[in-house]
């Protein structure tokens, strides 16, 4: 084979990829996607970058990404910098005053980091969190009972300030701390907060980068891997004690989103470069998707 066959190839290789991606293309135009960010695929700059990379080409192409961000690890960081010990209790940050002071201006630093990634990509960005416009409205949380500090449970969301931003076509991107009804600062679990802000704006995908590689049937078997699950199914493998650790709020967090109108929920391993363009734009995927029963077997 020529040089010159070769290239050809490899164009044509490349004008397949978007010929497989069309349909979805056309499908989900206008339609709005929340993204979870968080995990390993927001500690390493590389990933970082691929992810933003990601995000940017969807609003390119004619979608509406909002991004959720966590900063779990950055807030651990901070803390111990100033002599304090993390304490978790069911996965929630024991959170305290100074913890809350903390956690507010290192998820405000990582929202302004992101919203320059996007804009040097030239796509406008702004960063909010959930205490701007009302967005997140938020009571005392407890876990098991136990009294956690300044960790906020979701009440209400008024995504009016969310629908503005989209509208102008800017990419909002969600720092996960909201107010009570006294104006009290609360953090909030992103997770928590991704689900509640996709179904409050009739999200069309909500997608999850974390650091597993999806749902199996068997976590110690991986030729059980579950490419896609009907809510119900999801519903049962809950209440069967088949899911455990964090994945079981996020799974429970997923199938309410379903159930309350988002279309679709995608689970990806945030550690793979373009996972989230490869489960969109591809007609296998490469995560767990969590749909409607009945939903017809199409992307």
């Amino acid at each position: 084979m020529s040089i010159q066959e070769k290239n050809i190839d490899g164009l044509l290789q490349k004008a397949e990829v978007l010929i497989e991606a069309l349909p979805y293309i056309q499908r989900f135009n206008r339609k709005i996607i929340v993204v979870k960010y968080g995990g390993s695929a927001m500690s390493n700059e590389q990933l970082q970058k691929n992810v933003i990379k990601d995000v940017t080409l969807l609003k390119l192409v004619g979608f509406k990404p909002i991004i959720v961000h966590g900063g779990g690890k950055e807030i651990s960081r901070w803390t111990q910098k100033v002599g304090k010990e993390s304490r978790f209790v069911n996965g929630l940050r024991v959170t305290d005053e100074e913890t809350m002071e903390i956690a507010e201006m290192v998820l405000g630093k990582v929202s302004k980091n992101l919203v320059t990634m996007v804009q040097e990509l030239g796509v406008k960005a702004v960063g909010i969190s959930g205490k701007d416009g009302g967005l997140l409205q938020v009571e005392k949380k407890y876990a098991g009972g136990e009294d956690i500090g300044f960790v906020g449970e979701i009440t209400k969301v008024n995504p009016k300030v969310l629908f503005d931003l989209l509208e102008k076509d800017f990419l909002p991107i969600v720092a996960p701390v909201g107010l009570d009804e006294n104006f009290q600062t609360y953090n909030i679990n992103a997770d928590d907060a991704a689900c509640a802000i996709a179904t409050a704006v009739g999200a069309e995908k909500l997608a999850f980068l974390t650091d597993i590689e999806g749902l199996y049937g068997d976590i110690n078997d991986k030729s059980t891997f579950i490419s896609r699950l009907a809510v119900s199914q999801a519903e049962q493998l809950i209440a069967g004690g088949f899911i455990g650790g964090g994945m079981l709020p996020k799974l429970e967090g997923c199938t309410l989103a379903v159930r309350n109108g988002v279309n679709r929920v995608h689970i990806l391993d945030g550690r793979i470069p373009h996972c989230l363009l490869l489960e969109i734009f591809t007609k296998k995927g490469i995560g767990t998707a969590i749909i409607e029963d009945g939903e017809v077997e199409a992307q």
